[in-house]
């Protein structure tokens, strides 16, 4: 097959929708595909282009055998309501342009959010006429009502009549929790157009490791217990959370608290955690993902955290397979299917969210519990390579194209004899 993804993120970015992006796309290419990925210049969430790129019209370049075409977009930081959704539409309207110079695509497949990314699959299958895979990751628009960014009714509702009309116009619809499939029901869409494919990890790549004590001096956390919390500093994970539980436990001297990402409320945080005096916290920047096995190594307990919402229910962070990969356990602050993953893998503490006083107690219980913490990242690796190895996942998403083209050409060879 000939796949064209469009992805507004793919690496040198490090969030979710990047890794998740390219690590499938470099196994179909291992199974035999032609993959190209079409996205803008690396700039997320800072809306600065990454050193070594520009924000051109078209750039090329080869990662792991994916061709990948970089298209111009307007740039704007992850914030703020109106410069955010200039750079969604321009990416959609640069890359359906693009995909026109794409040498014959069998398939086109979207990713979802940003929501305008998964909508240009309609123009680009009907302007190439081929099928179209949409790709939901997290249910858009209501991720972004949930944090209030958007208020007016009236964008309100055409958001959602966008939705619908994604939803019923793509031949077929991947989500990544059992949750979203049940959302999508509910909205009229037939059972069979929806397959669950869950988030799942690299485990060539996140696998256990020694800690390095000397990389630990970079951060000033020799000898600590480490409790990281690594991602998007953003409305939707109350990070603050996370400030009041480093309060509660400023006397404990062997528990620091690392936060590491970037996002609209880091600064904010960065503010907080001086005004609170917080000296059991660091606060680093967003790393290249290539340290991200070492900071993994670093931590005894990992953190992942949402607001307290119905919503969010309905997700599973991407964060959980990595840290449950790297034999690291989970305090998870997230209620629902979440909640179910960690408890059926016994893999770590579940809390309420937002409730820092039980954050604080879940984090004692495992600073002073040594084997139960060993226990909960062993049994969370084994569980990791039992049903969320990303190269099987990536083989069950490659079967499901084949399948969804199959159809296609089957009713346009259909169609085509009865016009005969």
């Amino acid at each position: 097959m000939n796949i064209l993804f469009l992805s507004h993120y793919f690496p040198p970015e490090v969030n979710a929708p990047a890794s998740r992006t390219y690590e499938h796309c470099k196994h179909w290419v291992e199974l035999g595909h032609a993959v190209t990925v079409i996205t803008c210049a690396p700039n997320h969430p800072r809306g600065a282009v990454y050193p070594g790129y520009k924000n051109r019209v078209w750039q090329k370049e080869t990662k792991d055998g994916i061709q990948v075409r970089r298209v111009w977009t307007y740039l704007a930081a992850n914030e703020g309501f109106i410069k955010r959704t200039l750079n969604y539409v321009s990416y959609m309207f640069t890359a359906i342009i693009a995909a026109l110079f794409i040498r014959k695509p069998d398939i086109v497949l979207t990713t979802s959010p940003q929501f305008f990314n998964g909508l240009a699959g309609y123009f680009v299958s009907r302007l190439r006429r081929i099928p179209w895979v949409l790709e939901i990751r997290d249910l858009w628009p209501d991720s972004i009502l949930i944090v209030g960014a958007i208020k007016n009714k009236i964008i309100i509702n055409f958001l959602r009549k966008l939705e619908l009309f994604a939803y019923r116009k793509c031949d077929h619809i991947v989500v990544v929790t059992e949750s979203f499939k049940k959302y999508l029901i509910d909205k009229g869409i037939a059972i069979d157009k929806v397959e669950v494919l869950k988030n799942g990890a690299e485990l060539s790549f996140f696998k256990p490791s020694a800690r390095d004590e000397n990389f630990a001096d970079g951060f000033g956390i020799r000898g600590k217990f480490v409790v990281s919390y690594f991602g998007t500093h953003g409305m939707a994970h109350k990070l603050e959370t996370v400030l009041d539980a480093a309060k509660l436990l400023a006397a404990e001297e062997g528990i620091v608290f690392l936060m590491t990402g970037d996002g609209a409320e880091k600064e904010r945080l960065l503010e907080m955690s001086r005004l609170m005096n917080l000296t059991n916290l660091k606060m680093l920047p967003q790393q290249d993902k290539a340290n991200m096995p070492y900071l993994w190594a670093l931590s005894d307990v990992s953190l992942v955290l949402l607001k307290k919402s119905e919503l969010f229910k309905t997700v599973i962070p991407s964060k959980i397979f990595e840290s449950l990969a790297m034999e690291c356990p989970i305090i998870l602050g997230v209620e629902g299917e979440s909640q179910e993953l960690i408890t059926t893998a016994d893999a770590g503490i579940c809390i309420e969210p937002e409730n820092p006083r039980q954050l604080a107690d879940a984090v004692l219980s495992l600073y002073t519990d040594y084997n139960r913490r060993i226990e909960m990242g062993k049994a969370g690796r084994k569980y990791i390579e039992q049903h969320y190895d990303r190269q099987k996942l990536a083989k069950r998403y490659s079967n499901l194209l084949e399948d969804v083209l199959l159809i296609k050409l089957n009713a346009a060879g259909v169609a085509s004899e009865h016009t005969h």
